[in-house]
């Protein structure tokens, strides 16, 4: 029984739920996929999900609520993550070029440097068509208030970019994810995430 856990705090989490029931079915995998509210929900957890939303909202109840930690933790012992939009920028080590960000509690999980809604506001949404290492067809991103990854270091390797930067990287178990892989149909992003699991 695959177990995966969203962070339930607030985002994008129901659309992150449903999609990953849709893959287990397509997958043929028997799993869960629950809300994580406390850092107790991540016991026993196969991946875990940090949705887009609110960034400084999500990172500091995360903080507050001991999951953090505990998210830290579980990745140095190679558990998969994936961070979508706001996630993206959570998991990395610096956002704008600083390091203490204020607002934004950052994990420190992947070496790289993220800008803030670098595509503009929310009435700068978009969709775009990626091509994605891997990836046999382009992948159709959807855009809100999206991160841009402006700099990779260490062994964050891009897998896909546009003019602003890169917008999906990985590092061993993580996953960075700028736009909104659960606002499409398309489930390779997130079947990419179990597939990380199951190896």
């Amino acid at each position: 029984m695959m177990r995966i856990g969203v962070i339930g705090l607030q985002g994008a989490v129901s659309e992150h739920l449903a999609v990953v029931v849709r893959c287990f079915e397509e997958m043929g995998i028997e799993g869960e996929v629950f809300s994580v509210r406390s850092a107790s929900d991540l016991s026993n957890s196969d991946g875990i999900i940090i949705p887009g939303g609110e960034s400084s909202t999500i990172s500091r109840h995360m903080k507050r609520l001991g999951i953090a930690g505990k998210i830290i933790e579980l990745a140095k012992e190679d558990l998969p993550i994936m961070g979508t939009c706001a996630g993206c920028l959570i998991l990395a080590d610096e956002v704008d070029g600083h390091s203490e960000t204020g607002d934004v509690e950052v994990l420190g999980l992947m070496e790289m440097t993220v800008e803030r809604n670098a595509f503009g506001r929310q009435r700068e949404s978009f969709e775009q068509m990626l091509a994605i290492d891997g990836f046999d067809e382009p992948y159709n991103a959807v855009f809100i208030r999206a991160p841009a990854i402006t700099d990779v270091r260490g062994a964050v390797v891009p897998l896909a970019s546009v003019a602003e930067g890169v917008v999906l990287a990985r590092k061993e178990n993580l996953l960075a994810v700028a736009f909104h892989p659960e606002l499409t149909d398309d489930l390779r992003i997130h079947k990419m995430f179990i597939d990380s699991i199951l190896k």
